[in-house]
């Protein structure tokens, strides 16, 4: 057996073991060992994109939903360097990826030989590890060597602070499989260990830490940001405590009592002064309103609760503490002035936001996002794109169970947004999961139109694209820069593009939708499919610029 397939072998056996179970390969030649190792493993899905970042954030969404680390393969040259966003967004925001670059041999680098760069620490620190793995060669030990280092590098997605992992792999030729029966065996056995155990077994965290003891205080609010964690301890500590839960859609945390408006109740003149807390308790990564960032100013006591006591999210520096877990007092009353203020704060700010929207049937942004936040049957995954469709969903969403709200909010770029949905819903459904559906502007699908293409080959998840296609940048309507005269060229961005042309590309069903009651009509379908809604940005900014005005005047009358 040649060299380079023996490591591929040997290296893909090993991840198998661990639980490997999903793998993104883009096409190229240096690559050629670990591709076909991979698509020879009868437990590991493989994917195949011919675009590298669509590749890329394909395994983004796929690892993200399924919390397992998803391999991600590529060729050597510029085919690594396009997986650099997606392995960006895979730090930010904690995913796991084992990113597998096929490199020249050292004896090619710095000669100018064909499609040869430097690939040594390419992502830098935005990977919790890299190794230069070193061209295989045929000599005893380099078979602990290989399955040794898938161990730490599958552990290294996993730990404390999951996130990717680099192995630059240089592979000499020959780099296909030698003939049967052709070639030297090699020197010793490539076998793993018995029972198809990993060949090491390493413990991912130690015993649960002893939980901070909040103080009894009344005046206490919890934020729940983005991330990917357990909702249960933040649900139990505000009812025990009765302190508002205001949770960004991404937390997963919007259930029950959570205050839905908060990002236009924190707007109101007075409002957050009046409601100054004593205590902040926060979780992942707040962030999505100015107001909100706003309001973790004034606390007084900023505990944040995270898994890494390194790596924690306090954007606006007022942490005072960092814990692994909170409990409420054993005091603790739910019943309070505080909670009973709040609670009418949203009644009154949610009735007056909703009357804005209800009263007019024609599908504005702010009503989409709302609606189908709803409309989503328990089971569902709802991916939502940055700029303005996570922002509306931010400030219209009610409260609900059952259904899953992702993002990507590491980075919060819009490439790859179509491609990263796709991945999350071939998990989600690989899982037993329900329908999936991505609401995205128009620029992300333009930016990501690839995502769309699936060769006949490929598992197709069933998916609805849901997108506001405003013609261009919306979310710098509301901005300070929309006064300036060259605003629409370089900030506006029209581009005259319907999303018709985009899913008759890809071949995919198409649906325009005007009126918000023919909403859950139009997410019904198999496959992927486009739905389109076109809206105007002037009109979406004023209008959430009344939703605005009508809780400021509701909550001061």
């Amino acid at each position: 057996m040649n060299p380079s397939t023996a490591l591929a072998r040997v290296l893909v056996d090993e991840l198998a073991r661990l639980g490997l179970a999903e793998a993104v390969i883009a096409p190229g030649s240096r690559s050629t060992p670990l591709a076909l190792a991979l698509v020879a493993h009868p437990t590991i899905r493989v994917h195949v994109r011919v675009d590298e970042r669509s590749a890329a954030f394909l395994a983004l969404g796929l690892a993200r939903v399924s919390r397992r680390a998803v391999a991600l393969v590529c060729t050597s040259g510029t085919a690594a360097a396009n997986f650099h966003p997606a392995v960006l967004e895979a730090d930010e925001s904690g995913v796991g990826l084992l990113v597998l670059t096929a490199d020249r041999p050292p004896e090619l680098r710095g000669t100018g030989a064909n499609q040869t760069v430097d690939q040594i620490g390419l992502y830098g620190s935005a990977v919790r590890s890299f190794t230069e793995v070193g061209v295989p060669e045929p000599v005893v030990g380099m078979v602990a060597y290989w399955r040794s280092l898938a161990c730490r590098a599958w552990t290294a997605t996993r730990g404390s602070r999951p996130g990717p992992v680099h192995l630059n792999l240089a592979f000499r030729d020959p780099l296909v499989p030698d003939a049967e029966g052709a070639g030297p065996p090699w020197v010793e056995p490539l076998e793993g260990r018995d029972r198809n155990r990993p060949w090491i077994t390493m413990p991912l965290r130690g015993p649960e830490p002893e939980p901070l003891e909040l103080p009894d205080v009344e005046r206490g609010v919890i934020v729940c940001g983005d991330g990917d964690y357990d909702p249960v301890p933040f649900l139990q500590l505000s009812m025990a405590t009765g302190w508002p839960l205001l949770a960004e859609p991404t937390s997963n945390l919007r259930r029950f009592e959570a205050v839905s408006v908060y990002r236009q109740l924190l707007a109101v003149p007075g409002f957050a002064q009046r409601y100054a807390p004593d205590i902040v308790v926060s979780v992942g990564r707040p962030g999505l309103s100015r107001q909100l960032l706003g309001y973790l100013r004034q606390a007084r006591r900023h505990v944040v609760v995270a898994d890494d006591p390194l790596a924690f999210a306090d954007p606006v520096r007022t942490a005072t503490d960092v814990v692994a877990a909170v409990r409420a007092s054993d005091t603790a009353l739910p019943d309070t002035g505080w909670a009973r203020s709040w609670a009418a704060a949203e009644a009154t700010g949610r009735a007056a936001v909703d009357a804005v929207l209800d009263a007019d049937e024609s599908l504005s942004e702010p009503r989409l996002a709302r609606d189908l936040a709803s409309h989503l049957a328990n089971g569902s995954l709802l991916f939502a794109g940055s700029s303005m469709p996570i922002r509306d969903l931010d400030a219209v969403m009610l409260p609900r169970c059952g259904a899953r709200v992702i993002g990507n909010r590491g980075v919060s770029g819009i490439d790859g947004t179509v491609s990263s949905a796709v991945g999350a819903a071939l998990a989600h459904q690989a899982q037993g999961g329900g329908a999936a559906v991505a609401l995205l502007g128009d620029l992300a699908m333009l930016h990501d139109q690839n995502g769309l293409l699936l060769g006949p080959a490929e598992p197709r998840p069933d998916l609805a694209v849901v997108v506001v296609n405003n013609d261009g940048g919306g979310i710098f309507s509301g901005l300070e820069q929309a006064g300036h005269p060259d605003f629409e060229r370089v900030f506006g961005t029209p581009h005259g593009v319907t999303m018709e042309r985009v899913a008759a590309v890809a071949e995919l069903p198409y649906t325009r939708l005007e009126w918000a009651t023919d909403l859950p009509k139009a997410l019904l379908g198999e496959g992927v499919r486009v739905v389109e809604v076109q809206t105007d940005r002037v009109a979406s900014t004023a209008l959430r610029k009344r939703l605005q005005g009508a809780v400021t005047a509701a909550v001061a009358g």
